[in-house]
């Protein structure tokens, strides 16, 4: 009995060091870091909240819808790991990402707001940069079109740990739908 619980303790140490192994992956980093944004995790709320932020032309109502939308398009995103590639302590996973296309939406806006400038104007003839805004949201939030990326996500081995290297602005871009292709 003893020999029969001492093999079955030997088996389940040595799956649970594997099982543990497993998440330390290049393909599973990118995978978690990926699954981050779609269950809006503390960190990514936390870079959301640095991005939207960074719109110093909304005013605070602007600032909660773009949030809104964002959240949105983190929790829709869909990827495909396509291939990992290791050398040594570097590594590179080929990922599909299928987003919103904003680019659309923000190069249709910017088309409007020239042939249209004049609905964007104040009472005093001087263009409102709110309403536009507010009309770039619009556009932004009944944006139903998607588009797929690739990007080639980079890591690095660190003390038996695979960490992702950080993303270029193209990839953030990428990541926000907002990539002019």
């Amino acid at each position: 009995m003893k020999k029969i619980l001492s093999i079955l303790t030997l088996a389940l140490v040595i799956t649970g060091c594997s099982l543990g192994n497993m998440d330390n992956t290049p393909t599973k980093k990118v995978e978690n870091y990926l699954n981050e944004y779609q269950t809006l995790n503390s960190n990514v709320l936390s870079k959301l909240d640095s991005i939207v932020n960074q719109e110093e032309l909304f005013d605070d109502d602007q600032r909660t819808t773009y949030k809104d939308i964002l959240k949105k398009h983190y929790q829709d995103l869909t990827y495909t790991i396509k291939e990992e590639t290791v050398n040594g302590d570097k590594a590179t996973v080929e990922t599909e990402i299928e987003v919103t296309d904003y680019t659309k939406a923000l190069k249709q806006a910017d088309e409007y707001r020239t042939t249209n400038e004049s609905e964007f104007m104040d009472d005093n003839n001087v263009f409102d940069e709110s309403k536009f805004n507010d009309y770039k949201l619009d556009l932004l939030k009944g944006s139903k079109d998607r588009v797929k990326y690739t990007i080639y996500f980079s890591l690095t081995k660190e003390d038996d740990e695979w960490k992702l290297d950080d993303l270029t602005e193209s990839e953030q871009e990428k990541l926000l739908g907002i990539y002019e292709y």
